[in-house]
């Protein structure tokens, strides 16, 4: 089994932590959805979607329409609140949230907390006023914390194939509207499945921004998750996720094997084929935003992995404007967003600070003219030469870290090394 959260001390906070799925998980009680599938609501499988990356329905190890019926019965049925689930499979160090996202959990309803089976939090910058579409939303945790990150001009709504977990999150909207203070509600929450989000009523370019927290490992059909929320998304939108991915192409006794299904690993993707399923649906190249990693403690499964490695990673996908027109330039980030007034961490290759200038390649300059970000940076073309665009503490070129393989290493490694994100080389070294 994979290492769990370390125990919370009576009377503390939630630990807000980085989880197997890349976001902040609250300890006990929030059992981790990046390596187990019982504890996330909303893992959609369908039938007559057959294929990602070569890999069919069958190999997945049972068949959508069963697994489906697992699901809708154990989210819907036999758990009741949060300490019913069997596992607490969450892993990695502490990552702190802004304070406006701790406070925001605490004015979420307590049904909705304890019915809520996931782990952790997705949760992006600069949201004010936009709408957001969450896949597997559960009892709607956060879709109530994004509620009040948006305001009242905003809009939430989540999805789940779980009807039990959807009426539980709509029972508690008044309560939640009232709350906040709001006149008329800002969330909504349906029934249905994140690889038909039009059968859900989900319409073309509604949204700024979807947010997926490790239920798209078990879609058999990836390709088609990720080509739904580029159709829902509006132009410069961004589908901000977390997901487990593997260092290489899982064998079919993997595939098929049910406890490492359940524990959310037979389903990974082997992490090059993210790149190759966004270029294919329309996105940006992805940027990787954090990695942690996975652990197996049990020697059999260990033995029938094999030399496979597992990594929990965040990655920000978006829907650039096929007339954009950018070339490398450099940006001085304003410092506005709430929360991130100092520095923006952005990805592991770009933070920026505030009032500084950052060279930044094409590829992000394209990112930051066309999405909700614009307005947060000054932008000009040109600047630094491109080839020696994030030069790192030494001579010569530093590539982008897009292997989330290699950015563990690059946090584990001693001594001194560029930290995630760091904008290293002038203007200044991590």
């Amino acid at each position: 089994m994979t290492a769990a959260c370390p125990p919370r001390e009576q009377g503390q906070q939630p630990s807000l932590c980085l989880c197997a799925c890349g976001a902040g998980c609250q300890g006990p009680g929030q059992a981790g959805a990046g390596v187990r599938a019982e504890s996330r609501p909303g893992q959609h499988r369908i039938p007559g979607q057959h294929r990602v990356s070569g890999r069919s329905e069958a190999q997945a190890g049972q068949s959508p329409p069963e697994a489906l019926q697992l699901e809708a019965d154990y989210y819907g049925k036999e758990l009741q609140k949060s300490e019913d689930l069997k596992t607490n499979a969450c892993t990695t160090s502490a990552r702190p949230l802004p304070k406006a996202v701790r406070d925001a959990l605490e004015r979420v309803h307590e049904e909705v907390v304890a019915r809520y089976y996931g782990c952790g939090l997705v949760i992006p910058e600069c949201l004010s006023s936009c709408w957001i579409l969450d896949l597997g939303s559960g009892s709607g945790r956060d879709c109530y914390l994004l509620s009040q990150l948006v305001g009242e001009q905003g809009h939430v709504t989540g999805i789940d194939m779980t009807e039990g977990q959807v009426e539980v999150a709509k029972k508690h909207i008044a309560y939640h509207m009232d709350k906040f203070g709001y006149r008329k509600p800002n969330v909504e929450f349906v029934h249905g499945y994140m690889e038909k989000l039009g059968d859900a009523g989900l319409a073309d370019e509604s949204y700024d921004i979807v947010i997926s927290n490790c239920v798209i490992n078990l879609a058999p059909d990836k390709s088609a998750v990720l080509r739904e929320a580029f159709r829902v998304l509006k132009p410069g939108g961004e589908m901000y996720f977390s997901d487990i991915y593997a260092s290489q192409r899982l064998s079919e006794t993997v595939r098929r094997h049910r406890v490492l299904w359940g524990e959310c690993l037979a389903g990974a993707l082997y992490w090059r084929d993210l790149y190759s399923i966004a270029e294919e649906v329309g996105f940006s190249p992805p940027c990787l935003v954090t990695a942690s990693p996975i652990t197996i403690g049990n020697k059999e499964l260990e033995g029938i992995v094999g030399d496979c490695r597992f990594v929990s990673a965040t990655f920000r996908l978006f829907k650039v404007p096929g007339g954009t027109q950018a070339g490398p330039g450099q940006v001085i980030y304003k410092g506005r967003i709430m929360g991130h007034e100092r520095e923006l961490v952005f990805d592991a290759n770009f933070t920026f600070k505030e009032g500084e200038v950052v060279d930044v390649d094409a590829e992000m300059a394209a990112i930051l003219q066309s999405s909700r970000f614009a307005e947060e940076f000054l932008i000009r073309a040109g600047g630094a030469n491109a080839a020696a665009l994030q030069g790192c503490c030494r001579k010569g070129v530093k590539e982008k870290i897009r292997d989330p393989f290699q950015l563990l290493e690059r946090l584990t490694a001693p001594g001194p090394a560029c930290c995630p994100g760091g904008t290293c080389g002038p203007p200044g070294c991590c």
